[in-house]
């Protein structure tokens, strides 16, 4: 893949912001997340969790599977206190 594709469309970054940070000596997928902000926009790395999981894969020469899943916050829908308040449907008007 060519250096200057996207991989975290929230944050804005390519590859070769990934690849950089791998070459700084970072290996854990995590410690780039944190390095990069690599899957912490809005979709919390909905598609570029794996992005990065493959290309730390890559570089490690270990499989995805063998690596540290990095953390992540499930998507949240706005809610009335209203609807907390009466235990009612959070469609309810």
């Amino acid at each position: 893949m060519e250096d200057n594709i996207i991989i975290c469309r929230c944050e804005d970054l390519t590859l070769a912001d990934i690849r950089n940070s791998i070459k700084k000596g970072f290996h854990n997928p995590q410690e780039i997340k944190r390095l990069t902000r690599c899957g912490m926009g809005p979709c919390q790395g909905s598609t570029c969790r794996e992005l990065l999981l493959k290309e730390v894969a890559v570089a490690s020469g270990k499989s995805i599977g063998e690596l540290e899943m990095t953390t992540f916050r499930p998507p949240t829908k706005p809610i009335k206190a209203k609807s907390i308040l009466m235990e009612g449907d959070q469609d309810e008007e």
